[in-house]
């Protein structure tokens, strides 16, 4: 039971990780911000990078905060999954 939960929150990170590259890669074409899949992707997204966005400036034309947002997302989301996964041992789950 404990290996199905850590398997979906891996899963899950993992979608939302490619979401975060998509939406990057998306924002160098304006025709894929204004498809529905583009702004579906940016729904998603969006609110997560704003938070990036506050605090770093882009300089220029560079928006330098969805690489920052990357790395923060890959740096607490392994953490959070590793926690996860230490919590359902304590529990006994594995």
């Amino acid at each position: 039971m404990g290996t199905n939960i850590l398997v979906v929150a891996d899963y899950i990170y993992d979608i939302y990780y490619w979401l975060i590259l998509i939406n990057i890669f998306g924002s160098w074409f304006p025709q894929f911000q204004t498809s529905k899949i583009g702004s579906m992707v940016g729904r998603l997204v969006n609110p997560y990078l704003s938070i990036f966005r506050k605090f770093i400036p882009p300089l220029g034309m560079i928006d330098f905060s969805p690489i920052v947002a990357i790395f923060a997302y890959s740096f607490i989301g392994r953490f959070a999954l590793e926690g996860l996964r230490q919590l359902l041992i304590m529990l006994g789950a594995f």
